[in-house]
């Protein structure tokens, strides 16, 4: 599934199911498109990104595959690449979270949709405190 503009926020039709490189491809491309879309999140990643976002979205289904799959197909500076970014405030990172946990929600049964936003909740966490040198104020919601 190729994503070339975000003209809607896409909304898969597909059941829950387990986590596959497959459905964290699904995850990625319909989280980003919504991201792209987002009226808060979608300038600053347009702005990071711009033309480079078929790469972008690559590397993060490389990078989710690390994670969840084991696969170890993504290295790279999350960390750093992220604090180079500018005008990020707390308020990108609870949209963030809240698309995050939509998706994989919609996606995944409750333990595997709890496990992504467990580990996703980490790295936001991180990064937040990169940012701002305090923990954030969103919660894990399971």
């Amino acid at each position: 599934m190729q994503l070339s503009q975000p003209a809607t926020p896409a909304t898969p039709s597909c059941e829950r199911g387990p986590v596959t490189r497959e459905r964290l491809a699904t995850l990625v491309h319909s989280f980003y498109a919504d991201v792209r879309a987002d009226p808060l999140l979608g300038p600053v990643f347009e702005h990071a990104l711009a033309e480079r976002w078929e790469p972008h979205l690559d590397r993060m289904v490389e990078f989710w595959s690390t994670v969840a799959l084991g696969s170890k197909s993504f290295s790279g500076n999350v960390f750093g690449k992220h604090m180079a970014l500018e005008d990020v405030t707390p308020a990108h990172f609870s949209a963030w979270v809240r698309l995050w946990g939509e998706h994989t929600e919609r996606l995944f049964e409750p333990d595997d949709a709890r496990e992504l936003q467990f580990t996703a909740h980490g790295i936001a966490r991180n990064l937040f405190q990169g940012y701002f040198g305090t923990l954030p104020t969103f919660a894990h919601r399971g």
